[in-house]
């Protein structure tokens, strides 16, 4: 049977490859999911949306409440001046990075991605017949914003930025974004700014691009500042007509993200945020103990001062991470993120303390 050629491009997740080939028994730091339980109070809110019948589709770009909400927490929290009208709630981050990039790339425009980065990133824009151009990362595992203007072309559509990054856990700054953003306007391209880690940061501070440009298309979502990955509620904001553009594949694709997830969302977003910061401190302390195991082991890595990954320079990559799994311990290849990650592997420390720390002592005699 004949498939069409842009699904027979691109590859199945190397992320979803190792959560799902896991050996019982093996601790598995392959996958980015917070090991906490969604907190009470948001719970209580999906249950109590079911109990008032809340059970129906909601408006294409979501519960207005909702909506207004997040573009609350847009101006406040991001410096993004923007309107309800202007956010779309989306089934996930995952969903909003392939609307973003389906409504902007066309067959043959060239975007702009970190080497390494994010897998989806480069897998959605060959789904829509575009070609993605990687951009090496700088020593510090960060997207500079000389080597983005070095490669833009005449045919390039999109740079994709990611901060606090997957998988490599750097923080860009802020003269870097607001230069990238810069970059994007002066050249009258878009920039899709991946913001789903903005609340785990140990060094440095968060920085909206979208606050420099109305050329920035934000995405973000609840799935990992509140432990709620399995909701599938992801959110953006749009500026300038551009979310008129997105809301015609999203109808199609998806016509309404789910409504109990999205009265979740509202408490999650509206309500206590204790739990954030909670959660913000674990991870912390988890890097701290991982960092410190690596580098006794003699590892060279550079210190991730945001998300929940480490990203160490182990040699071959997918050799490495084939011994550790038959050691019993899952972590993905750092090739898996592209070309410029073949020497590294990716460590997620989203898992509970007693299994990383179980994880060294397997990793030892290896690394």
């Amino acid at each position: 049977m004949k498939f069409a050629s842009c699904t027979e491009k691109i590859e199945i997740s190397g992320i979803r490859k190792c959560f799902e080939g896991a050996a019982p028994g093996s601790v598995n730091l392959g996958l980015g999911q917070p090991d906490f339980d969604t907190p009470e109070h948001i719970k209580k809110a999906a249950i109590a949306a079911i109990e008032k019948g809340l059970c129906g589709y909601t408006p294409n770009c979501g519960l207005p409440q909702l909506r207004a909400a997040i573009a609350e927490k847009f101006c406040s929290e991001n410096r993004i001046d923007c309107t309800a009208e202007e956010i779309m709630v989306t089934s996930g981050a995952s969903e909003a990075l392939f609307l973003v990039i389906a409504a902007l790339v066309d067959e043959g425009d060239e975007v702009l991605i970190g080497d390494p980065s994010f897998l989806s990133y480069a897998e959605i824009t060959r789904l829509v017949g575009g070609i993605p151009v990687s951009v090496p990362l700088d020593d510090h595992l960060r997207l500079a914003p000389e080597d983005i203007l070095e490669r833009i072309t005449d045919r390039t559509r999109l740079i994709i930025v990611n901060s606090p990054s997957n998988p490599t856990g750097s923080v860009a700054t802020q003269g870097q974004m607001r230069a990238i953003a810069e970059i994007a306007e002066d050249k009258g391209i878009w920039v899709l700014s991946d913001e789903v880690y903005e609340h785990f940061i140990y060094r440095g501070t968060h920085v909206s691009p979208g606050q420099f440009s109305d050329n920035v298309i934000t995405v973000n979502a609840v799935s990992k500042t509140y432990a709620m990955t399995g909701w599938r509620l992801g959110y953006l904001v749009a500026k300038g007509g551009a979310l008129d553009q997105l809301l015609k594949i999203h109808q199609y694709v998806q016509a309404c993200a789910c409504s109990i997830s999205q009265a979740a969302a509202l408490e999650a977003i509206t309500g206590p945020q204790d739990c954030v910061a909670l959660m913000r401190d674990e991870f912390k302390a988890r890097r701290d103990l991982l960092v410190k195991g690596f580098r006794e082991y003699g590892v060279d890595i550079v210190e991730p001062e945001g998300a929940f990954y480490l990203f160490p320079r182990v040699g071959d990559g997918d050799q490495v991470a084939a011994r550790l799994g038959k050691a019993g311990v899952i972590a993905v290849p750092g090739s898996a993120f592209g070309p410029g990650g073949r020497e590294h592997i990716r460590i997620s420390y989203a898992a509970a303390r007693s299994q990383l720390e179980e994880a060294l002592r397997r990793m030892k005699d290896i690394l």
